[in-house]
């Protein structure tokens, strides 16, 4: 699956340079449901408390080829009980040229997640309902505003507020 995006920027000195921006292959690198209580969980008339954490990680694996995982867990519970646990390490390989890797950082934490998030909100809801559950639809996120707030902190500063899209 090839989805190119050629965007012209001026080079140093003027010249113009071209950034090309290509998914390479997009797959699901782990996937783990736990449905520790059944059946007697779906037999609760409480609600459980959903947790979500999410982490992403990206490194180089070849010349302007990298890949960048997407990790969401949803964890529902009942009290001190787990009524299921969801974690998928949605995953993607990605050609970017055109730019200096240590200059790959925002593409690689803003961009790439947000291609592999639809796919990975896609997983999650499909093995919650695999557990027997209603699925799980996951918020859109905004990795910009995540990344920001990440700089921040590691700079010690205040983070931008996250807005809703």
């Amino acid at each position: 699956m090839t989805d190119p995006q050629n965007n012209a920027a001026p080079a140093p000195g003027g010249d113009f340079h071209t950034v090309h921006f290509s998914i390479e292959k997009i797959y699901v690198k782990d996937l783990s449901l736990e449905n520790p209580g059944a059946p007697q969980s779906f037999k609760s008339t409480e609600s459980p408390q959903v947790e979500i954490g999410l982490r992403t990680r990206a490194e180089q694996i070849d010349t302007d080829m990298y890949e960048t995982v997407l990790t969401i867990t949803v964890t529902a519970r009942v009290g001190d009980k787990t009524v299921f646990l969801v974690e998928v390490a949605q995953a993607g390989i990605f050609a970017i040229r055109g730019i200096a890797p240590d200059q790959a950082q925002p593409v690689l934490a803003v961009h790439c997640p947000a291609v592999l998030f639809p796919f990975a909100r896609e997983a999650v809801a499909d093995a919650t309902m695999r557990a027997g559950f209603p699925p799980v639809q996951l918020a859109p996120i905004n990795f910009d505003v995540l990344y920001q707030q990440q700089l921040a902190q590691m700079q010690g500063q205040p983070a931008p507020a996250a807005i809703a899209s």
